[in-house]
């Protein structure tokens, strides 16, 4: 192993420093898309300062499609209904007839709308 990836692997304990609450606030905005340590890296070690990782950006949430989606689960049974579903799976006494097709895709229906619902409401591709 040679030196750089000895030192590397021998990394000395962190730095604490003590920051208001106002100080701390500052730090945050003026690093924007980066984590407080790769900002506060980039600034100490400007000249030779590596491209540190973004900070994960948080997904903007669509409350109107979070307020539909929790609608739509408190006026259906569809949880209860698949829990029966699922008990009766367990115990081996589901007859297959034809509701209870149609209702299992009706069910499969909800929870795909559901998903993708739930994901565009979090801003997140589907």
């Amino acid at each position: 192993m040679d030196q750089a990836q000895n030192s590397k692997s021998k990394r000395i304990p962190p730095l604490s420093i003590r920051l208001t609450a106002g100080e701390r606030a500052l730090l945050e905005q003026r690093a924007g898309c980066l984590s407080l340590a790769g900002y506060i890296k980039s600034v100490v070690f400007a000249e030779d300062a590596a491209r540190y990782r973004s900070r994960r950006q948080v997904p903007e949430m669509d409350a109107k499609l979070l307020a539909e989606l929790l609608a739509h689960l408190g006026a259906s049974r569809m949880a209860s209904n698949l829990n029966q579903i699922a008990k009766h799976l367990n115990q081996g006494t589901l007859i297959v007839d034809p509701d209870l097709d149609s209702d299992l895709k009706a069910a499969a229906t909800d929870v795909a709308w559901i998903r993708s619902t739930l994901l565009q409401a979090l801003g997140a591709k589907s």
